[in-house]
């Protein structure tokens, strides 16, 4: 988009996009800050500034891309960090959070108890700054930063500061965060990100898109669809299999390209849309693919992450549980291109190949 399509014809900004932020009057979510961030593209969201700043709805023109939960958006509850009481709030929407230091299924073990899938997601944020496009002066970039905090006294005290920003005329959110320990002695790290895609973005015959050595997870009747010779890269019609708790999840050794990035995603010819998630292998090393074909719970995840969610327990058997010293940081990027020309949906498609 350049500057000539719009000189001497603007008053203000916002009426080609920027950041408005509001709070929720009405229902469960009564009360919760939140931020309508609009590219000016067709692609338009909400940042759910009281739930970690993840991302809730997410429109592409009149096309729905995230799958959201029959709960809706809640405030951020203190439930106590055991057995499965994330599932009460979990909204779903385009980005839920889970982390810092757990990412998977309730556990127990000598070093606690953890709840499924942490505590990060009901967690506010105190926001820092919030960066306005200005397209009369050339300026196009825009931004929201703010500090979310997962911390205890004597336990672990990390903070997660998010910047999530975008550019008037790109259908592209791009996510920056640092998690930085501010307690004095090391923390156990696991982070995921939990992207949730729903109708009609998702939808019998859209193509799910990553690349890379995959097993089935353990249990359950993931092997109804992850195995051998079954197509299930393909969304299917909502299977009677997945009433209920039913689901299969893969975990996914994401391979890279050349420059070391990893992309992943999903493509509805029908729509002519695809959207690519794209994240750097040295920082976020594993992909886990959730599919929930449930009649009237119909989603699948496409999740970059540390680690599979595999718990807390697990990857320390394995040893590959991350700590983060007093002081220090660890930083990740993730990008998600809405693509609805040719070109660029071509090129997407080969990493299906």
């Amino acid at each position: 988009m350049t500057q000539q399509l719009w000189t001497d014809k603007l008053s203000n900004s916002a009426q080609i996009g920027g950041i408005e932020t509001s709070v929720l009057d009405n229902g469960a979510g009564r009360g919760t800050r939140i931020a309508w961030i609009n590219t000016g593209t067709g692609l338009r969201y909400k940042v759910v500034i009281d739930r970690a700043m993840d991302i809730a709805d997410a429109f592409y023109n009149q096309h729905s891309l995230a799958w959201l939960s029959h709960s809706g958006i809640t405030p951020p509850q203190a439930f106590p960090d055991r057995g499965l009481n994330w599932l009460r709030t979990f909204n779903g929407g385009l980005l839920t959070t889970c982390g810092l230091t757990h990412v998977g299924g309730a556990e127990q073990d000598a070093f606690g108890e953890r709840g499924l899938h942490g505590l990060i997601g009901n967690c506010p944020a105190e926001i820092e700054s919030i960066s306005q496009p200005d397209p009369v002066a050339g300026k196009l970039d825009m931004h929201i930063t703010g500090l979310i905090r997962e911390t205890s006294v004597f336990g672990p005290s990390l903070e997660l500061r998010r910047t999530i920003s975008g550019t008037i005329g790109q259908s592209t959110i791009r996510i920056h965060d640092e998690v930085v320990n501010r307690a004095n002695t090391s923390a156990p790290h696991m982070l995921l990100y939990h992207f949730n895609f729903g109708w009609p973005l998702v939808d019998e015959g859209t193509k799910l898109i990553w690349q890379g050595d995959w097993q089935a997870r353990e249990g359950g009747i993931n092997g109804d669809i992850f195995r051998k010779g079954y197509d299930f890269r393909t969304c299917p019609a909502p299977l009677d299999q997945h009433r209920g708790t039913g689901e299969a999840v893969a975990f996914i050794d994401a391979a890279p390209d050349q420059a070391g990035r990893c992309s992943a995603g999903l493509y509805n010819a029908r729509l002519g849309l695809a959207v690519a998630l794209r994240f750097q292998k040295d920082q976020l090393p594993w992909l886990t693919n959730w599919q929930h074909w449930g009649r009237g719970e119909y989603v699948t995840g496409i999740e970059p992450g540390t680690h599979p969610p595999i718990g807390q327990a697990k990857a320390r058997e394995q040893q590959t549980l991350l700590f983060v010293e007093p002081g220090d940081r660890r930083t990740y990027d993730v990008a998600v291109d809405v693509l609805t020309t040719d070109e660029p949906i071509n090129q997407f498609l080969t990493l299906s190949a």
